[in-house]
C-alpha cells in the first residue's frame, strides 16, 4: 500500500492542478516501488499534463489488476479519447459506468464519443458522394483589403509547395493544397465550425478569423510573420503538427493540422488548441476536408441578443471576486464604489452588447479604476505585481467577470498613463499622480450620474446640472396636453415632487436654479446633493416609478 504521506502529497497536487509535480516525483521512483495505487495516479497525471500514449502504456502495464476498477477504466478512455481512438474510449466509458464511476463527465465523454463518430461518419460519407475538388468553391471566400493586405498570397508553385513543407517538417493535405491553389489563403465567409463538446470559445462551436496560406510573404501565411512557425516558438503551442487558421482572441486559440496519429506524411486531423487552457486539444474534423466543408455561418451561433441579457444580469448583480470586493472595501465608500463600477460596466454592455474590455474609454475607464483600487490598497506596488494581479480581479474571477482578456490591451494601456505622466514608476513602482487622482473620481461620478453633470465649484458649493430635451422625453410627452415640454422648469416640477416624497429631510439643503434649456440642482452641502443625484438618476431609470413621481409634479 502507498505510504499515507506520500498519498496526501499526490492528491492534495492533483486537487491544485500541479500534474506535472506527480509525473516527476513518480518517474524518480524505483520501477520496483511503483504498485498499482501509483500507476494509477501516474497515469492519471500523464493524462492530465497531455502524455497520453504514455499515460495509456502505464495503464496496459496493470490491466488485470484494473480490470474491476472504474477509475482504471476511466483514465485509459480518457486516454484513448485524446489519442483520437473513439470506439476504445467508448467501450473503456461504457465499463467505468457499468462498475459505478462516480461522476457525471463519464456520461459526458460517453455522449461525445457516440457524436463525434456519427459526425465523422457523415462527414466522410459527404466527402465520398461529392468530392473536394469538384465543389464548388467560387463563393467560399470573403472579399476584402484586409484579407487581401493579410493573408492572400500568389498560388503556390510546386517549388514553393515543397520548401514551405521541408521547413514546417510535415507533409500538406492534398486537398488543402488544392484550395490554396484556388485562392492562397483569406478570410472565409463561413467562420465557425460545430463541435460537440464546449471550448473556450463556445459551448458548441469555435471560430476562425482566416485560413493561412503556403508561403511566408504574407503576415498570416503558413511561414509568414505571425504564421504557424511563430505560432509554435513564440506562443508555445504543442508541435502535433501545423498551425492553419487563427482565432478571433488574437492568439490565444488556434486551428491545427495534427499528425499524431498518422505520421508527417499523413492525412492529419484538424483539431483546436486552446492556449488559454493549457493548451488543450479540441477534435474537429477527420481531416481537411471535412473541416472546410463543415464550416457554417455565424448566423447559425448567433446567441448576441441572449448574451447581452445574461451580461447585463451579471454585471448588475453578480456577485464581485474576492479581491475586487476587498478592493472596494478598503476605499471606506464601498457601495458607492460598487454602484459606479457596475454602472460603467452596464454602459459597456449595452454599447457593445457583452462585456469585455478592449481599448474604448469606458474600457480604459474601467482600467483606470482596477489601477486605482489596487494601489490604493497595496503599498509599493510594482508594474510586474500588478500585471500579474490584474487577471484576478475581474477578468478570470468568478461571477462578475469578463470571461477572459487580452493582456496587451492592459499592458498597453498601462504604457500609455505612464508615458502621459498620468502614472508615476519610480525603479518599477507604480501609483496615479494627485491630478489623475482627482481627474478619475470627477469621471466616476460623471459616468454614474450621466447624463447629468456633477460640477464642483470654488465657492464649495456644487451643482447637478441637466441639459434639457434630451433624456426621458417621453415621459413629459405623456402630459404634452397640459403644457409640459421637457424643458429645465419641467425638470424642475418633477425633481421637487422626488425631493419631497423621498428625500424630505434635505428639502431646504437641495435646490433649484433651472433655465429653459438646463435644469440646475444645487447645494453648499456635497453630501446633500449626492444624496439627492444618486437617488433622482436611480429613480429616473425606474420607469414604473418615475411616471408615478411625473403623475403628481405641478406645471411651473
Amino acid at each position: 500500500m502507498m505510504p499515507k504521506e506520500l498519498l496526501d502529497k499526490l492528491e492534495k497536487w492533483y486537487e491544485n492542478h500541479q500534474h506535472d509535480k506527480i509525473v516527476e516525483m513518480i518517474e524518480q521512483m524505483p520501477e520496483s516501488q511503483r504498485d498499482y495505487e501509483i500507476i494509477g495516479h501516474y497515469g492519471r497525471a500523464l493524462n492530465n499534463v497531455g502524455r497520453f500514449n504514455d499515460a495509456l502504456s502505464e495503464l496496459e502495464a496493470v490491466k488485470k489488476q484494473g480490470q474491476q476498477d472504474a477509475a482504471w477504466h476511466w483514465r485509459v478512455g480518457y486516454a484513448y479519447f485524446y489519442m483520437q481512438e473513439w470506439q476504445e474510449a467508448l467501450s473503456a466509458f461504457e465499463k467505468a459506468k457499468a462498475l459505478g464511476f462516480d461522476s457525471e463527465t463519464v456520461e459526458e465523454f460517453i455522449t461525445y464519443c457516440h457524436n463525434i463518430m456519427r459526425n465523422i461518419v457523415e462527414a466522410l460519407e459527404d466527402i465520398e458522394r461529392v468530392p473536394f475538388n469538384e465543389r464548388d468553391f467560387s463563393q467560399f471566400w470573403e472579399k476584402s483589403d484586409y484579407a487581401a493586405k493579410n493573408y492572400v498570397e500568389a498560388p503556390p508553385t510546386t517549388e514553393i509547395i515543397v520548401a514551405i513543407e521541408e521547413e514546417l517538417g510535415y507533409k500538406l493535405p492534398a486537398d488543402y493544397i488544392w484550395l490554396m491553389q484556388k485562392q492562397n489563403g483569406g478570410i472565409p465567409v463561413n467562420t465557425c465550425f460545430p463541435t460537440v463538446m464546449p471550448t473556450s470559445w463556445a459551448e458548441n462551436h469555435v471560430a476562425i478569423t482566416g485560413i493561412m496560406g503556403i508561403g511566408r510573404k504574407k503576415m498570416y501565411s503558413l511561414c509568414g510573420d505571425l504564421g504557424s512557425h511563430f505560432m509554435l516558438e513564440e506562443w508555445g503551442y504543442p508541435n502535433i503538427g501545423v498551425v492553419i487558421a487563427d482565432c478571433p482572441s488574437a492568439g490565444h486559440d488556434v486551428i491545427m493540422l495534427d499528425y499524431r496519429a498518422c505520421g508527417t506524411d499523413g492525412e492529419p486531423a484538424v483539431v483546436h488548441v486552446d492556449q488559454e487552457a493549457g493548451y488543450h486539444v479540441t477534435f474537429l474534423a477527420p481531416n481537411f476536408a471535412t473541416f472546410i466543408t463543415g464550416l457554417v455561418n455565424e448566423e447559425v451561433f448567433d446567441t448576441s441578443e441572449q448574451d447581452k441579457v445574461d451580461d447585463l444580469a451579471m454585471v448588475k448583480h453578480a456577485p464581485f471576486s474576492p479581491l475586487l470586493q476587498s478592493l472596494c472595501e478598503k476605499t471606506g465608500e464601498e457601495g458607492w464604489v460598487e454602484t459606479i463600477i457596475r454602472g460603467i460596466c452596464t454602459q459597456i454592455v449595452e454599447d457593445k452588447g457583452y462585456f469585455a474590455l478592449h481599448a474604448d474609454e469606458l474600457s480604459r475607464l474601467m482600467y483606470d479604476i482596477q489601477f486605482w483600487l489596487y494601489t490604493g490598497a497595496h503599498s509599493e506596488v510594482t508594474q510586474v505585481q500588478y500585471l500579474a494581479d490584474y487577471k484576478n480581479i475581474i477578468a478570470l474571477a468568478q461571477g462578475f467577470s469578463t470571461g477572459g482578456y487580452a493582456p496587451d490591451f492592459v499592458s498597453d494601456w498601462l504604457k500609455e498613463r505612464i508615458k502621459q505622466g498620468e502614472i508615476i514608476n519610480q525603479k518599477g513602482v507604480v501609483h496615479f499622480t494627485a491630478d489623475k487622482l482627482a481627474h478619475l473620481r470627477a469621471q466616476m461620478v460623471n459616468e454614474e450620474l450621466r447624463p447629468f453633470r456633477w460640477l464642483e465649484h470654488g465657492s464649495g458649493n456644487v451643482s447637478l446640472l441637466l441639459e434639457a430635451g434630451m433624456y426621458k422625453q417621453a415621459l413629459f410627452e405623456t402630459r404634452a396636453d397640459e403644457g409640459f415640454q421637457g424643458n429645465g422648469y419641467d425638470w424642475t416640477s418633477l425633481a421637487d415632487v422626488y425631493l419631497q416624497e423621498k428625500l424630505p429631510e434635505l428639502e431646504g439643503s437641495v435646490r433649484f436654479d433651472s433655465e429653459a434649456d438646463m435644469f440646475c440642482a444645487y447645494a453648499s452641502q456635497k453630501d446633500a446633493l449626492w444624496q439627492f443625484a444618486i437617488g433622482f438618476k436611480q429613480a429616473c431609470e425606474n420607469d414604473e416609478l418615475i411616471h408615478d413621481l411625473f403623475s403628481r409634479a405641478i406645471l411651473d
